[in-house]
């Protein structure tokens, strides 16, 4: 049995992870901002503990992490993340400052935090989730977006080369579009039309088997990866072009 947080577990794929963990009987604890949000039946389930935090709050995340771990700390997954189309929604301070203080300096904090408990452990796994958009090279006119993402691949880059000789491995997921109830509710409440979508069930699975084998990184699907390489080849001007 693992001793397993997930932060940002109380919908999408962090729940459906969460749920997957839980089945395989480890002990596992689900933060978020929005414990309501959580489906009825998940706080009756045997070995889960639930924390209401924001992940941009080192304060209440320290807290939480130190009454988890108090039991030990094998793996701490990051699937919180915040995402604005800047197609139709003009970023102001607010909402910049808030998508860096989640998606950069939350993790951060949250990594740096874990990795405290795993030293004195000597093991353990830390997982973020990305996106393919942070593969996309920087060009004018890039989304900030895309930006923060590239920060979780290098942050996840420079703190697997740190812990290697401590036995603590680090997982980037790197997905595409996933049929998740926040995508469709971003696409009128239905995604179908995204590029190579994917299922939540099949996204896990993936998942899943990427953390059991403790890979640095999982980009999917394939046909997501390949497309994000071509596009990285063409001129920055044609690519200044989609915004």
């Amino acid at each position: 049995m693992k001793s397993i947080m997930v932060i940002g577990g109380t919908s999408g794929i962090g729940l459906a992870l969460a749920r997957h963990y839980v089945q395989r009987g480890d002990r596992i604890a689900i933060c978020g901002r929005d414990l309501q949000r959580l489906p009825a039946d998940v706080h009756d389930l045997v070995g889960v503990a639930s924390y209401q935090l924001d992940i941009a709050d080192r304060a209440a995340l320290s807290q939480a992490i130190d009454d988890f771990a108090v039991q030990g700390l094998d793996m701490l997954i990051v699937t919180a993340g915040i995402y604005y189309n800047t197609r139709s929604h003009l970023l102001d301070e607010a909402a910049t400052l808030h998508m860096l203080r989640t998606n950069v300096s939350g993790l951060s904090h949250a990594f740096e935090l874990a990795t405290e408990k795993m030293l004195l452990q000597k093991s353990g796994q830390l997982v973020a989730i990305s996106s393919v958009a942070g593969l996309l090279h920087d060009y004018p006119g890039a989304s900030v977006y895309s930006a923060t993402k590239r920060n979780v691949l290098s942050l996840c880059d420079t703190y697997r080369i740190a812990l290697k000789p401590f036995a603590i491995a680090v997982t980037a997921i790197v997905p595409g579009y996933i049929d998740t109830e926040k995508l469709r509710a971003l696409n009128e409440g239905n995604a179908s039309h995204k590029l190579f979508i994917m299922s939540e069930q099949k996204a896990v699975a993936l998942i899943v088997e990427a953390i059991a084998a403790r890979r640095d990184r999982l980009v999917f699907p394939w046909q997501m990866k390949w497309l994000i390489a071509l596009l990285n080849l063409l001129p920055r001007w044609v690519l200044k072009l989609r915004k």
